[in-house]
């Protein structure tokens, strides 16, 4: 019978996350006890500056900080790049869901985003629902800025 060695796993997408993530700033807001943190990190692989496209990936988790379970159900970005152009985008949850984020624990994502221009800034609002008496309420999202190596002005 042949000896099979297995190649131990390279870290998981999650430790890969984490430790891409790691060094970045945190950008953070808090209302009504619920915590938005966000980290962004610019894409190289994924950005063509001579064809004026630059990408990013950013990384929220979403703190539930109150004593009643809440539930994420609307979006909504205000995208503004170098030029002052702003895009805004509104739709239904993130990532294809409408987490509940009970009291103590902490929803993830991870999306992007991309721009014509080397930098900016995104802003926004999630609209929560309490699921006790179905109270909606905003948070902020905080500002965060998107920056590369082709410009020269980043949000701190």
């Amino acid at each position: 019978m042949a000896d099979w060695a297995v190649a131990p796993l390279p870290q998981s997408p999650e430790d890969a996350l984490n430790e891409l993530f790691s060094p970045l700033p945190v950008y953070e807001a808090v209302t009504e006890g619920i915590r938005v943190l966000v980290q962004v990190f610019w894409l190289p692989d994924q950005s063509e500056p001579d064809e004026h496209s630059y990408c990013w990936v950013y990384r929220i988790r979403i703190g539930n900080d109150s004593n009643r379970p809440v539930q994420l159900l609307e979006r909504t970005w205000h995208i503004t790049d170098t030029t002052g152009r702003t895009e805004h985008v509104h739709g239904e949850g993130v990532v294809g869901e409408q987490p509940i984020i009970q009291p103590g624990t902490l929803y993830e994502y991870t999306s992007g985003a991309s721009l014509s221009t080397p930098g900016g800034f995104m802003r926004g609002s999630y609209l929560l629902q309490a699921t006790t008496d179905r109270t909606r309420f905003d948070v902020a999202i905080p500002a965060f800025s998107l920056d590369s190596p082709f410009q020269n002005h980043q949000l701190q």
